[in-house]
């Protein structure tokens, strides 16, 4: 057997270097006084806008189509909303000598949010796996993280998530929820718009996205938050993280084979199984987390970057594995179809069924 190369340059994501620059402006320019004021309204319009895009575009007749396969889909929302949260339950135990209680309530709430689109479809793409299958698992996991992770951050988080106060419930109804169903409402009427500029509109998201940051991080400034975080708590918090990773790896490799599931389709749920969304869990940080977000969103920023360096590599690695034979094919080949999807910040292409090419750019995916 050839030995697995590993890619010359790893796939640093463009987009968290822009994340990076934008928490680095709000250190040393973070919005004050008024200015503080029209950045928080402005970050709440931006979440309500991204929120109502993402409704748009997703395409209620191919996720349903995709239910045909229903057992890998069921599969892969127990690894997204039952399986990270209770690893992120389980280390509530390296708090306070490994985690601080801020650091380990971002660590929990990133267990939460919903499993990414794009790199899920590539990464599975690039491993000659079951792609239609992962199209269909992302975006139900998606669309259930909309609903499911506000509700088991607010039971799991308490205080820390807003719990479950009349205050946070509206919240999330009205920044959250009324946009994504009124998007899909208009869908008839504005998809065709949203298909001709999604390149522009990508921008859209990524601007709304980095305005979210910075008024988090604003107000984490005025908050102190770099006096709560050291080297060494950033350090434990990364391995921490890699642990959670190769668990997360190991449990859906190993757990789809004792399932039953072919190798194709052992792909899809270990990539599409194992994944956390930026795009979805920054805005929703900002509603749930308040003046607490920017300590919120540092392990999901970290943690995505980690994932598209492993997933890299490991994709790679099943593209090299000798292919067990027809019989053992995807039980979900007729799943659906590859829509286009927004993609997940900085995620890396992938060729799809009929010839189509995953997009690599950096835009806001469906949450």
């Amino acid at each position: 057997m050839p030995r697995p190369r590993i890619p010359a340059r790893l796939p640093l994501d463009p987009y968290v270097l822009a994340l990076v620059g934008t928490v680095g402006l709000a250190a040393l320019l973070p919005a004050r006084g008024a200015f503080a004021g029209v950045a928080d309204d402005a970050a709440t319009g931006a979440v309500a806008l991204l929120f109502f895009l993402y409704g748009a575009r997703l395409s209620t007749r191919e996720a349903l189509d995709g239910l045909r396969h229903w057992r890998l889909h069921l599969a892969v929302l127990l690894c997204t909303f039952a399986l990270f949260p209770l690893l992120g339950l389980a280390a509530r135990g390296l708090v306070p000598h490994v985690l601080t209680p801020q650091l380990y309530d971002g660590f929990l709430f990133l267990c939460l949010v919903p499993s990414t689109i794009q790199s899920s479809i590539a990464f599975t793409s690039i491993a000659r796996g079951n792609v239609p299958a992962a199209i269909c698992a992302g975006s139900f996991s998606s669309l259930a993280g909309i609903f499911l992770t506000p509700l088991l951050a607010a039971a799991l988080l308490g205080s820390a998530g807003g719990g479950f106060s009349l205050d946070s419930l509206l919240k999330i109804v009205v920044q959250l929820l009324l946009p994504f169903l009124a998007g899909q409402l208009l869908r008839p009427r504005v998809g065709g718009f949203l298909t001709r500029h999604k390149k522009v509109l990508g921008h859209v998201d990524r601007g709304s996205i980095l305005l979210v940051v910075y008024a988090a991080f604003s107000a984490g400034m005025a908050a102190g938050i770099w006096h709560q975080v050291g080297v060494g708590r950033l350090g434990a918090l990364l391995l921490a993280e890699a642990v959670l990773l190769a668990v997360m790896l190991t449990v859906t490799w190993y757990g789809a084979r004792r399932l039953g599931f072919g190798r194709a389709d052992r792909i899809a749920l270990q990539f599409a199984g194992s994944k956390k969304s930026l795009a979805a869990g920054l805005p929703m940080a900002s509603v749930l987390f308040g003046a607490h977000a920017s300590l919120a969103v540092l392990p999901l920023m970290l943690f995505h970057q980690m994932q598209l360096m492993v997933c890299a590599v490991l994709a790679r690695r099943r593209a090299l594995d000798p292919v067990e034979g027809a019989r053992e094919g995807s039980s979900g080949s007729n799943g659906a179809g590859g829509a286009d999807e927004p993609g997940e910040p900085g995620e890396p292409g992938g060729q799809l069924p009929g010839g189509r090419v995953a997009e690599v750019s950096a835009g806001a995916q469906q949450p």
